[in-house]
């Protein structure tokens, strides 16, 4: 018998076809800045249903960039979830503004609406919601909080794929100004590294396309000739090249597939861990579609008479990874010492952190590997 080989909380799925797609940038002629990451580009307008949209070097780099494009005066506030990775609220900071970090739903473990509203005042100018694990967040009801004269960012990181209540992509940016992509290799599609930003914003979009190129601006009427450009405005050196961009598109070709089988996972494991006293498993809010980049479940540790250590450790023994997502931000050393944060600030996210445990789940798991989770973590478990 063929002895299991080790199973990670997520990987990529790369074929024949992606490395197929690479090798031919390869041998042409354009590493970067050739026509790859242009049909990359449009092949994610077509997707979302968004106008615009610019590769990036990865999600934080689109982050970063987005907030940037905002021009807000410096000091000024920007909101987004403690349940995320770090790169959200850094994404203020980089630009000047203070960080306000917002409590999350115990279900959805999205950003409480009724938290943010709480939060919002005469500085803010900027959210960012963050679409966990897949599962959209309420953004309508967001812009209705905020108002036109507050900009919104949508965080899908790990939402390509999903869709809301009226069936319409994240990243249509529908009631938001932007939304930015991940192409990380855990993601639901890769790039190695990579990401995006869509917009519907013609103005934004052009000033992404320039700062995205350290500022530099070549279309303009009556310039002394085709050597001449203008930097015009302060910008990075955040692109994406045409090697990333070819696997990205393969793998966008792939991205129903991978979802469907994503799901298929979630539904054997949601039936198949039922009914366990110490755990919650993920909720999906009525009306929307997750992508589940991650399956999160909530583990009632002091009823089990186990850490958190001892069950991953244990799980580790069996070859199973587990991942913990996330240290909620605010209770990271840099933004209680800079920003005064403290234990009991959100009380939510702060909970959640104590139980939350990621289960194994990336497209490329065989059955076998998914049972095998179920047989270990029920064994653990009970």
């Amino acid at each position: 018998m063929t002895e299991m080989a080790p199973i990670p909380y997520g990987r990529q799925w790369v074929d024949e076809d992606d490395i197929q797609a690479v090798c031919s940038v390869l041998r042409g002629d354009l590493l970067t800045q050739g026509p790859v990451a242009m049909r990359f580009e449009k092949k994610l307008c077509e997707l979302t249903g968004a106008k615009y949209c610019l590769s990036m070097a990865n999600g934080t780099a689109a982050l970063h960039l987005a907030v940037m494009a905002l021009d807000i005066e410096k000091g000024m506030e920007g909101i987004t979830s403690t349940n995320t990775f770090v790169a959200s609220s850094n994404a203020f900071v980089y630009s000047g503004l203070k960080p306000v970090l917002a409590d999350i739903d115990s279900r959805t473990f999205n950003v409480y609406p009724d938290d943010l509203a709480k939060r919002i005042n005469k500085n803010t100018r900027v959210i960012i919601p963050v679409h966990f694990a897949g599962q959209p967040c309420d953004t309508k009801k967001i812009r209705e909080l905020v108002g036109p004269g507050v900009k919104i960012i949508e965080d899908a990181a790990h939402a390509i794929g999903s869709k809301y209540e009226d069936g319409s992509m994240v990243g249509a940016c529908r009631h938001s100004d932007m939304t930015v992509f991940s192409f990380h290799p855990v993601k639901t599609i890769t790039s190695g590294e990579g990401g995006a930003i869509t917009t519907n914003d013609k103005e934004l979009y052009e000033r992404l396309k320039a700062m995205r190129i350290c500022g530099v601006v070549r279309d303009m009427p009556e310039k002394p000739g085709p050597w001449y450009y203008e930097v015009q405005y302060l910008g990075f050196n955040y692109r994406l090249t045409d090697i990333h961009c070819a696997l990205g598109m393969s793998q966008l070709a792939k991205l129903d597939k991978f979802v469907e089988r994503r799901r298929q996972i979630v539904a054997r494991y949601n039936t198949e861990l039922a009914g366990l006293p110490v755990l919650t498993l993920p909720y999906e809010r009525p009306g929307v579609f997750s992508a589940f980049h991650l399956y999160v479940t909530l583990i009632d540790f002091e009823k089990l008479g186990k850490s958190r250590k001892q069950v991953i450790e244990t799980l580790v023994a069996e070859k199973i990874g587990t991942q913990v997502h996330y240290i909620p931000v605010h209770a990271q050393p840099y933004y209680r010492k800079e920003f005064g944060y403290k234990h009991g600030d959100l009380p939510n996210a702060e909970k959640y952190y104590e139980q939350a445990l990621s289960l194994p789940l990336y497209p490329r798991m065989t059955d076998d590997e998914v049972g095998h989770v179920i047989k270990h973590v029920k064994r653990v478990l009970s």
